[in-house]
């Protein structure tokens, strides 16, 4: 296929309070990704949107500047973080296509400008036909993270059904980063890596193993068995 497998375990679910140590760790047990999931204030209590708070500790971690920083942005003013985020040393910036409908190119090219490698995202329920213009346009995005989940907590359960949208920009975009992020981890990373994806984002099944190294590897091994196909 011509693309690498990235195993990216999120943040979201380290521990917060050893970030630094956190972030060394998977590092050292074979993530090539850290995911940075930088979240809008929201009015669903069941829903871990912290704001300003998450901005501030995925900062801490991009200061540390020991890995490709995989920043997923669920926020309704993408544009705002790119001059901050590009600062705090973010490799990929990741907007929703959902809030960014009327000025994806400009979000786009502003990306690009400063560094960052630029990606969309979207929701389970968005059709998938809304990012071909994002892949297809002259100022366009490197990879598409097509969310298995509703975005805005850890650990709910994986949606298989997510896995057309996969397979269609797969087929459509043979050399695309398709990302998938939400319930990812060894009882479903076949069906994601056999559908497409090769960026897999990982939380608390990594985070909540007593071996995340074992199953950092399980997961590459997976996609990487899948491209072979």
């Amino acid at each position: 296929m011509g693309v690498a497998a990235k195993i990216a375990p999120s943040m979201l679910s380290s521990d917060f309070a050893n970030l630094a140590s956190e972030a060394h760790r998977m590092i050292q047990d074979g993530a090539d990704w850290l995911h940075m999931d930088i979240m809008a204030l929201c009015p669903k209590s069941n829903t871990r949107c912290a704001g300003d708070s998450e901005f501030e500790k995925a900062y801490r971690v991009m200061l540390l500047d020991i890995a490709y920083l995989d920043c997923h942005l669920m926020v309704t003013n993408p544009l705002d973080y790119v001059e901050p985020l590009a600062k705090a040393g973010a490799s990929g910036f990741t907007f929703h296509v959902e809030v960014s409908k009327d000025n994806w190119q400009e979000l786009v090219h502003r990306i690009k400008s400063k560094g960052m490698t630029p990606g969309v995202a979207l929701k389970p329920g968005t059709p998938i036909e809304e990012v071909f213009p994002l892949v297809e346009g002259e100022t366009h995005v490197d990879m598409v993270l097509v969310m298995t989940v509703e975005p805005g907590f850890g650990g709910q359960k994986f949606m298989p059904e997510t896995m057309d949208k996969v397979r269609t920009l797969r087929k459509k975009y043979p050399s695309l980063n398709i990302e998938v992020d939400g319930g990812l981890g060894p009882s479903t990373i076949d069906i994601a890596a056999s559908a497409g994806a090769n960026c897999i984002v990982a939380g608390s099944s990594v985070f909540g193993d007593p071996d995340p190294a074992k199953v950092i590897s399980l997961l590459r091994t997976s996609v990487e068995e899948s491209q072979k196909k």
